[in-house]
C-alpha cells in the first residue's frame, strides 16, 4: 500500500486531483472518462465522482492493482 501525503495546511484532495497527482491521468479532463471505465473503491465503497473529497485515513483501491492511503504530511 502506497501512502500519499496531503500538503501541509490541506484538509483534503479530490479524487480527480489524486488521480492526476499519482500519474494515472494526465489532465483533469480525463478523470470522468477514467472513472467511468475503472473500478475505484474509497474505504471499501465503489466511487465514480471525481469531486469526492479524500481525507486523512481514507483508503483508495484501483482495479485490484493499486492501493493507497491518504496521510498527513
Amino acid at each position: 500500500m502506497k501512502k500519499v501525503q496531503l500538503k501541509a495546511g490541506t484538509a483534503f484532495i479530490t479524487l480527480g486531483q489524486f488521480l492526476k497527482y499519482e500519474g494515472l491521468i494526465q489532465t483533469g479532463g480525463e478523470a470522468k472518462h477514467f472513472l467511468a471505465e475503472t473500478e475505484i473503491f474509497v474505504n471499501g465503497e465503489q466511487e465514480n465522482r471525481r469531486g469526492k473529497k479524500l481525507h486523512e485515513g481514507d483508503r483508495i483501491k484501483i482495479s485490484d492493482a493499486y492501493e493507497y492511503m491518504i496521510c498527513r504530511g
